[in-house]
């Protein structure tokens, strides 16, 4: 058992989701999003580079000291998984560790609306679930992904980096690649998918013009592609696709992507108002005339206020201001907690003016 799998277990037995691990600096996890010093001392960097280099291999070592930083999954005695990232920094060696739940979540226990369960049915086309980083992207694809392996019987090939949820075949057959590991990058092994008879392709992020032109090219041909963005709203990871490529490819692909977008899924995080972890609120978008015609025409701006304008319970989409409503209306999520990651806090005070302990 290397000495650091110490703090490690610390994260488990304290329920956190990260640990901090900074040469020059006290260690930090974060426990639903606050940052809490562990009590120990500040690790000198001979410290934290013994430290860290006690886990890694001689080949992830080799790599690091070529890129400077690495991903990678370290896995505990007891099984516990953590996604973690090692790096140089100013006060020198350093990692952020950020734990991996150990049981696959359903759509149902994220308490994820009847509309991304849809979305999970489509026969082909391009959905997108996006938002900041740490913001639980990985957890709801990895939900929507088991979904379908529950439900359906499709070919379903992962593109990540690392694979962090693990999914064992129930009715699917679940292909699983690592970037760095089984394949050189997300481009390399989305070309190499399209001869792998899938049915839906799961991409870990669509960070370059190569990856998600591929992405839509396996979406025309009738594949269902997942991919993941970091932006805040279903409007910008719409604008991030189509600033990706160049200026004289931009109408044709504002065309294919009015025909091909299935939906939009822009989360973010909140604490829980009973202090109980964090729950996802969803900014919903999915495809229908006026959406397709606004991606064609170049009028995505207009998506925020059609979203404003919607019915939830008939057209299944809803502004991520109506889900922060909805969860202080229930109790989920404190206004004051809603109001930190709100897109337009007038419109969300609006909303919710005729709650009582707001309005009074």
């Amino acid at each position: 058992m290397a000495r650091f799998d110490s703090f490690l277990k610390m994260v488990v037995d304290q329920k956190a989701s990260d640990l901090h691990f900074h040469s020059g600096q006290v260690p930090v996890i974060r426990h639903n999003n606050d940052l809490i010093q562990l009590p120990f001392r500040k690790i000198s960097e001979s410290e934290g580079r013994r430290f860290i280099l006690e886990l890694l291999t001689k080949e992830q070592v080799e790599e690091l000291e070529k890129t400077q930083n690495i991903d990678f999954i370290y896995i505990l005695p007891d099984g516990s998984r953590f996604r973690s990232n090692v790096f140089y920094q100013n006060n020198g060696l350093s990692a952020v560790f950020r734990i991996i739940p150990g049981k696959l979540p359903t759509l149902d226990e994220l308490l994820m609306p009847v509309s991304i369960k849809k979305l999970t049915n489509v026969g082909n086309g391009l959905v997108l679930v996006t938002g900041p980083t740490g913001s639980g992207k990985t957890t709801t694809l990895a939900a929507m992904v088991n979904e379908i392996n529950m439900n359906t019987r499709r070919h379903v090939i992962t593109i990540e980096d690392p694979i962090e949820f693990l999914h064992e075949p129930i009715k699917s057959v679940i292909t699983q690649r690592q970037v760095g590991k089984h394949t050189s990058s997300f481009s390399s092994a989305l070309r190499s998918a399209l001869r792998e008879a899938p049915d839906v392709l799961v991409v870990g992020e669509l960070r370059d013009e190569e990856t998600i032109s591929l992405a839509l090219s396996a979406a025309e041909t009738g594949v269902l592609v997942f991919g993941t963005l970091h932006t805040n709203t279903a409007a910008k990871a719409v604008n991030r696709i189509i600033d990706a490529v160049p200026d004289e490819s931009r109408e044709q692909v504002r065309g294919v992507l009015s025909v091909l977008l299935r939906g939009v899924v822009a989360q973010n995080l909140c604490k829980r108002a009973n202090g109980d972890g964090r729950i996802a609120m969803l900014e919903v978008l999915l495809q229908n005339w006026a959406i397709s015609n606004m991606i064609r025409e170049n009028k995505v701006h207009q998506m925020e206020g059609y979203l404003q304008s919607v019915n939830p319970a008939t057209s299944g989409m809803q502004s991520i201001e109506m889900s922060l409503a909805m969860g202080v209306r229930e109790g989920l999520i404190t206004f004051e907690e809603a109001l930190k990651v709100s897109e337009d806090p007038i419109g969300l005070r609006s909303l919710c003016a005729d709650i009582e302990e707001i309005a009074g």
